[in-house]
């Protein structure tokens, strides 16, 4: 078995290791080295986060009854929000750490990153991991959530003046509840905290891909996935699903509660949705079109090659057949048999096909269902299952 060069040796990236968040997780037995006790850590950052909200709605009458617009066990949006999309942000972790950490050795084990640029591209992977690790980071997005996340909560939750679980009217306008006093300080800062420690890491991811992007890869034009051999990074984007499935979820839940309670129209909310699902596999796909330029000088100077060499084969070929035989073809042509033109032309046609993007449109589709998974049980309120599926088929036909 050939070992690996000490200066090949891939470096170790996660996105999802290190930080103060999972220094505490640790702490708190929560985690291990690699992100074990994924179960623990899902049911008890999501119970302290809901948890709270349930029994102090219940001491106050809250909960199911009472005078009371949305009462707690009703909020759609409340549940959704800590106990599906929430979850899915801490299980992203463990998908993320074990889908994108594989991809960053791939670049020095297939060689895409040359030898002499190695230096450059550790330096990367380290700048990266600073940042990621960064206690200033991660203290500055809990700033900004108890500041203007906290501003824009009130103004989101607090604008309608209607009595609710977590808000009374009173002579100076509207009262937190016990329940709302954890809602506002602990439950929405909480996971705001995460969707933000996820936005700043995937832009994290963004500004690698740039960086390696610069470097002098080395891409096979004729490589079988039609990527130049970078089709592992559109296999990647799927790591970040269930972030997206958070997002879906988000909206989702929103959309229940302004349908339920006041009265407005699911179809009203479609281009919202559609919106959404755009934006977030944007957001994932588009920054893998930074290789776009290196494929597309990749595809154009193996076509040259290519077609060189096609047009020097075939020409021998029909020379060594026809009885005109080029003495100096004898070494190119080899064999010279059918199946040999059979193959070069093979390799012609893939370099032809090689796409701009590292991904593929399955890809895509793949993000899209990811977002829209969680809208598909309020599209089945209006629509049937046989129709929406007949819908979805003519988009993706």
């Amino acid at each position: 078995m050939n070992k690996i060069p000490p200066h090949r040796a891939p470096p170790d990236f996660s996105l999802s290791l290190g930080g103060p968040l999972y220094q505490l997780y640790r702490r708190t037995y929560l985690s291990g080295e690699a992100l074990e006790l994924l179960h623990r850590r899902v049911l008890v950052v999501a119970l302290f986060a809901w948890l709270p909200l349930l029994i102090l709605s219940l001491i106050e009458g809250h909960a199911s009854t009472g005078n009371t617009r949305i009462p707690f066990l009703l909020d759609v949006e409340a549940h959704v929000r800590f106990l599906i999309a929430l979850p899915s942000l801490v299980i992203a972790e463990v998908v993320v750490h074990r889908r994108i950490t594989p991809l960053i050795q791939r670049f020095v084990e297939r060689k895409i990153v040359v030898d002499k640029d190695l230096p450059a591209f550790r330096t990367s992977v380290q700048s990266a991991l600073r940042i990621r690790n960064s206690a200033i980071t991660e203290f500055a997005i809990l700033a900004f959530v108890y500041t203007l996340g906290l501003w824009l909560w009130r103004r989101n939750h607090l604008g309608a003046g209607a009595a609710t679980w977590f808000a009374r009217p009173d002579a100076t306008g509207l009262r937190l509840t016990l329940a709302g006093y954890w809602y506002a300080f602990v439950s929405a800062p909480l996971f705001q905290f995460i969707l933000l420690r996820w936005y700043m890491r995937i832009a994290l991811w963004v500004r690698f891909l740039w960086q390696t992007s610069r470097l002098d890869l080395r891409l096979t034009a004729c490589h079988p996935d039609r990527a130049g051999g970078l089709g592992f990074l559109g296999k990647s984007s799927y790591a970040f699903g269930p972030i997206l499935f958070a997002q879906g979820a988000l909206l989702a839940g929103l959309i229940a509660t302004r349908v339920l309670y006041e009265g407005q129209s699911l179809v009203s909310f479609k281009m919202e949705a559609g919106g959404l699902i755009g934006v977030m596999v944007l957001f994932v796909l588009g920054p893998l079109l930074i290789f776009s330029p290196l494929m597309e000088r990749t595809q154009r100077r193996g076509i040259a090659q290519f077609g060189l060499l096609a047009q020097r084969y075939a020409a021998g070929f029909e020379q060594k057949w026809t009885g005109n035989e080029d003495p100096e073809m004898s070494e190119l042509l080899g064999s010279a048999d059918i199946q040999s033109l059979a193959d070069l032309g093979n390799s012609y046609s893939v370099v032809s096909e090689m796409r701009f993007a590292p991904f593929t449109f399955t890809d895509v589709i793949r993000l899209v269902v990811a977002t829209a998974a969680p809208l598909i049980p309020l599209a089945l309120t209006v629509i049937s299952l046989e129709e929406l599926l007949s819908r979805l088929f003519k988009i993706i036909i």
